[in-house]
């Protein structure tokens, strides 16, 4: 029985500690316009088409001295997403 027990107790640590380590989802999303900006979710806007890439496409890429793509990094409160630079809210 107490064998059991400590079985149990072993494969309930480990699913926590691998329910701790799953890393957060966090995408970088990009629209037609060349704006890019970090977000934790997947969304959907009528009309507006979005392209999303892994968090660390951020660091991949370069974003000084392009012209066609534009890195937003300020904050908004809620959803949303930009349009020509400006941030509109869903």
């Amino acid at each position: 029985m107490k064998i059991k027990t400590l079985l149990l107790g072993v494969v309930a640590g480990a699913g926590a500690v691998m329910a701790l380590a799953a890393p957060a989802s966090a995408y970088v999303a990009c629209n037609r316009d060349g704006d890019c900006w970090h977000t934790e979710s997947r969304y959907r806007a009528p009309g507006v088409r979005f392209d999303y890439h892994p968090d660390d496409y951020y660091f991949h890429q370069r974003w000084d001295g392009d012209a066609h793509r534009h890195w937003r990094s300020d904050q908004h409160e809620g959803r949303g997403y930009y349009r020509g630079g400006v941030w509109i809210t869903l």
